[in-house]
């Protein structure tokens, strides 16, 4: 069951959960077999054996849940220590799990023992859920719950981009509807400035496909955090004649000898090589950072966005100096605060 994106908590007949930052699963157990799922469909257990040992250790035989994986470092959430679980080697997969082991957070029961609960309303779902959980330990949880929309407006506040991914409503008869958007997801608007240094262009022809976004660190380095994409074919040309003339060469620019050198956490970007050299051909076009962009994203990958970030305005009131890493700051959240 899927959820559709809004901008406000709906209100009466709802309660509230955390969206949360990492790998929706669903888990089913069937005597001593126990199988993780995917939302496609992907088979995860040889990923995460300690989640299927947790599993099997409940006392119910049988039951089908739905959840998040997640994977928690230094007191916070960790997507990229996330992502890199997925390892086809089985002796990495052992280190993995003593080095970043994961959770599984649990927000929905689908069946326990011969009861299909899908068609029974959410709150008895959930009242289901909490007793089969009752004795769980880690790493198996069970999802906060708020029936207040105020709480979930200050997990909002306080916790997303820092291990919540927003806010899930479900009404409270809700029934399990797999393929529907029947639930509501809200997040906050989220938008930083940040310096234009470069762009790439179109394949097929001379228009900006997306913009390289930078910010300043402590030491005055620009730092590449990801880009602005996705344009409507006027705001192309707009943009064209607003970077043609800022246009530099790549000798003296902060981007000359590479940038994300170190990659990300799905590996290394089309462009961040370290030096380019005479006959290597040069796939995006360095700007003077002159220019400020307001652009809007949602997650955060340590110190760079997941996906690409929306251009919303250029801020010619900003000094690019002072478009810096302050802008991303989050609060971690305290783990005993949101896990039960």
């Amino acid at each position: 069951m899927l959820a559709r994106l809004a901008r406000e908590l709906p209100g009466d007949d709802h309660v509230y959960e955390p969206k949360w930052d990492g790998f929706r699963c669903v888990a089913l157990r069937d005597g001593d077999e126990v199988d993780l799922r995917s939302r496609n469909d992907r088979r995860l257990a040889r990923y995460f054996p300690e989640i299927a040992e947790a599993l099997a250790a409940l006392p119910e035989t049988r039951f089908a849940l739905d959840g998040e994986l997640v994977v928690t470092r230094d007191g916070g959430f960790d997507f990229g220590a996330l992502l890199g679980r997925i390892h086809p080697a089985a002796s990495r997969v052992e280190r993995l799990r003593a080095e970043t082991p994961a959770r599984l957070i649990a927000f929905d029961l689908l069946a326990l023992g011969d009861d299909d609960l899908r068609e029974t309303p959410f709150v008895e779902r959930r009242a289901r859920l909490e007793r089969l959980l009752s004795r769980a330990e880690p790493p198996l949880h069970l999802t906060p719950l708020a029936e207040s929309a105020a709480v979930a407006r200050e997990w909002l506040e306080r916790f997303q981009g820092a291990g919540i991914d927003g806010v899930v409503a479900k009404r409270r008869d809700l029934l399990y509807e797999p393929g529907a958007r029947a639930m509501v997801k809200v997040k906050s608007e989220r938008t930083a400035d940040c310096v234009v240094a470069g762009f790439r262009l179109l394949v097929d022809r001379p228009l900006p496909s997306s913009l390289l976004l930078g910010l300043y660190d402590d030491a005055g380095a620009l730092e590449h955090v990801g880009i602005a994409s996705s344009f409507a074919e006027s705001l192309r040309h707009e943009l064209l004649e607003v970077l043609r003339p800022r246009i530099v060469p790549l000798e003296g620019h902060p981007w000359e000898r590479g940038f994300l050198l170190g990659g990300g956490s799905v590996g290394r970007l089309r462009g961040s090589a370290g030096s380019w050299r005479p006959g290597m051909t040069l796939d995006w076009t360095p700007v003077a950072p002159e220019l400020v962009a307001e652009v809007r994203y949602d997650q955060l990958d340590e110190r760079r966005f997941r996906h690409p970030a929306r251009f919303l305005r250029w801020r010619p009131d900003r000094d690019p100096p002072s478009c810096t890493f302050d802008q991303l700051a989050v609060a971690e959240p305290p783990l005993a605060e949101l896990l039960a």
